[in-house]
């Protein structure tokens, strides 16, 4: 090749090199800026729901009797606590400060979204003591004979194999280990509907699974709620591993 064509062929090279180059860096920025975007607006969307659940939370409050709920638990400073099906983390927040901070909080559920709140939850609020756990429908995947205290609330229901889930949360809990459950009493109005009716369990059912499950029960409370806004009653057991 003649020495000035190789330098035509040079410099056009350059130039297509440079064009590439540019083009490359305009992809890298688009895609930056599209990255951004997303992560600013998840951000703003995960806050904002955020910010709505702390305020049904606070209206919760009002008839859901959280902290008889906690007392019930008889939790002692350094306990480890689980919540079996935590959702967003309503129960779980308030066991952490009862647990302290050489304590730890099991927040268990089967729903990704719900424990992804949680966590943002955790460190805006900074409970460093809670764990959030992803369990399957049979297996919370919780640790085993180490739990003090067990709540399951507002999720009993929902259990589709009572007894796997009972004879797990029996290997979780210590000797002695405290087991609160609670929940919706059928409402007769609610027969042959669907929506709340099958949001409800009768506590004889679950007393008579968990003795079963070979629980004893402590105590139980068929009117521990009278009303919720839904104008449904709840109900709280309380039991123990031998």
């Amino acid at each position: 090749m003649l020495p000035e064509a190789r330098r035509r062929w040079s410099r056009q090279l350059d130039r297509k090199l440079e064009h590439l180059s540019y083009r490359l860096k305009l992809l890298a920025f688009l895609v930056c800026a599209l990255a951004v975007f997303f992560v600013l607006n998840t951000g703003y969307s995960a806050l904002n729901t955020i910010s709505r659940l702390d305020a049904v939370e606070a209206e919760r409050d009002r008839w859901q009797r959280s902290a008889e709920v906690v007392q019930a638990l008889a939790i002692k400073p350094g306990d480890v606590v689980a919540d079996l099906g935590c959702g967003s983390g309503y129960f779980s927040l308030k066991l952490s400060p009862a647990a302290g901070k050489t304590g730890r909080v099991y927040a268990e559920d089967i729903r990704r979204l719900p424990l992804v709140f949680l966590w943002f939850r955790t460190i805006l609020k900074n409970e460093r003591n809670i764990a959030v756990v992803q369990g399957d429908p049979a297996d919370p995947h919780l640790p085993t004979a180490r739990v003090n205290e067990l709540l399951i609330a507002n999720t009993y229901h929902e259990l589709t194999d009572s007894q796997a889930i009972l004879a797990h949360v029996r290997q979780s809990l210590v000797s002695g280990g405290r087991l609160v459950v609670i929940d919706r009493a059928p409402n007769p109005a609610d027969r042959g509907a669907t929506g709340l009716a099958e949001h409800e369990i009768s506590a004889e059912r679950v007393e008579s699974e968990l003795r079963q499950a070979q629980f004893e029960i402590a105590t139980r409370q068929d009117r521990f709620i009278e009303k919720d806004p839904d104008d449904e009653s709840w109900w709280l057991i309380v039991a123990r591993k031998p």
